[in-house]
């Protein structure tokens, strides 16, 4: 697998996704790892049964490591025992507790092309596993969860916790528009380039790891494949039901403000299209337009609605041209920053200054267009009704959105990359995204 970018592509960016070569014998493809706390009962029925499945069903190398977090009873005993008896079982000692800072210690240090992990209980079907890993291997996506809300999915479990796992997907839907269907599930892999990357803008060290993961990746534009899985929920779970939902609560708060201010690097995180001739660019024909179009449309009329109600409420206390001239000052600032993150894909704060410097220039433009109709309406009609003159703005706006879009596409915020090189076989992914 290959996991340093091209020459042609920019630092930190992610480099297309491949399948995996086959590996040489012995070489792991596939590191599980299994976080534990105290488990001394579990451990040893929980990574036999894995070990002997894996053995049994999974066609590559594979190996096991056991993550403990800082355990008090006899846990590094029985872990330490497995290793000694099973091939390919590992050990690692933390001594903090915290499932996310477990993995993230576990996976940086892996040199396997594919990291997972699963609950000590083993709750989730493992026959799942394969269906888990496959698209990683097979280069299809950049990680891969098990869903216990799937509609196929067949799950056991309390009402409680049912009510809680859907109440908290729902806030992740509805405050940071997440559109994986389960956060929790205690059955996740991703592939090693990713996780390289990925896992340094990860904050969290708790059980919030997995949403903040998730969030960044999806945000980021990776792409996240659900498997379906059966589920029994395990009544002996040692998880502070309440503590857990506060400290996850919080971690919403955070990533949505991050994400609001776009402090977050997220273009660190940009893939080319894969090697498929269908994803290359063709000569002349500009990428991603209809998109943009679709993007700058729904932008621009939450824009001019905004505008017309400052105009409104401008205009009761000062004459036309200066109510105008305010409005559109107003609107276009925000108008620029919402097409800059929403149309044209640019994350970050670099160059923000610089394009609501362009944007006003732009904006100069459509002041110059509706203030020169409102000028030619006034020479018509000395006294034109309320309403005429929101007609004629927004005919001018209309003018001014058509002028604005290409000088936006063109100007302020140029696609800048590279069209599919044919003997590098790469594609370069410089600019917004």
């Amino acid at each position: 697998m290959r996991t340093d970018p091209s020459p042609d592509v920019p630092p930190g960016t992610l480099p297309a996704r491949e399948h995996l070569p086959v590996s040489a014998a012995g070489t792991a493809v596939l590191d599980v790892v299994i976080p534990v706390h105290n488990e001394e009962q579990d451990l040893q029925p929980c990574v036999r049964r894995l070990h002997e499945h894996l053995t049994r069903t999974f066609p590559y190398a594979f190996r096991i490591t056991i993550a403990d977090n800082a355990s008090t009873d006899t846990t590094p005993l029985v872990a330490a025992r497995l290793a000694a008896e099973l091939p390919g079982v590992g050990v690692v000692r933390l001594e903090q507790k915290g499932r996310g800072r477990a993995l993230r210690t576990v996976w940086s240090a892996s040199e396997a092309p594919v990291l997972a992990y699963m609950d000590v209980d083993l709750s989730t079907d493992l026959n799942a596993l394969l269906p888990l890993v496959a698209p990683l291997i097979s280069g299809h996506s950049d990680l891969a969860i098990g869903s216990r809300l799937a509609r196929s999915s067949r799950v056991v479990r309390g009402p409680k916790r049912e009510l809680i796992s859907r109440a908290y997907n729902l806030i992740l839907r509805g405050s940071l528009h997440a559109r994986f269907s389960d956060a929790q599930c205690g059955f996740k892999a991703i592939r090693g380039d990713v996780a390289r990357v990925l896992l340094p803008l990860v904050e969290d060290g708790g059980w919030f790891f997995d949403t903040e993961m998730l969030v960044l990746a999806e945000r980021s534009g990776l792409r996240i494949h659900e498997v379906p899985v059966d589920w029994v929920d395990d009544p002996d779970s040692t998880v502070h039901i309440v503590r857990t939902a506060a400290d996850d609560l919080k971690g919403v708060w955070r990533i949505g403000r991050a994400l609001a201010t776009g402090s977050l690097p997220l273009d660190r995180l940009t893939r080319p299209f894969g090697d498929d001739p269908r994803d290359r660019e063709l000569t002349g024909v500009p990428g991603g337009l209809a998109r943009q179009l679709a993007g700058f449309c729904v932008v621009g009329v939450l824009s001019t609605l905004f505008y017309l109600l400052l105009y409104s409420g401008f205009r009761q206390f000062c004459g036309p041209q200066c109510a105008n001239a305010l409005a559109l000052l107003v609107s276009a600032v925000a108008n620029t920053a919402a097409n800059r993150r929403l149309t044209f894909g640019v994350r970050g704060r670099g160059g923000a200054v610089r394009h609501q410097a362009q944007g006003l220039l732009v904006f100069a433009i459509g002041l110059a267009l509706t203030s020169g109709s409102l000028a030619a309406l006034d020479a018509a009609d000395g006294h034109p009704a309320h309403s005429t003159e929101l007609a004629v703005l927004v005919t001018a706006n209309l003018a001014a959105t058509v002028l604005r879009f290409l000088l936006f596409r063109a100007w302020v915020f140029p696609d800048q990359r590279r069209p599919y090189d044919a003997g590098t076989g790469t594609h370069s992914c410089e600019g917004p995204r």
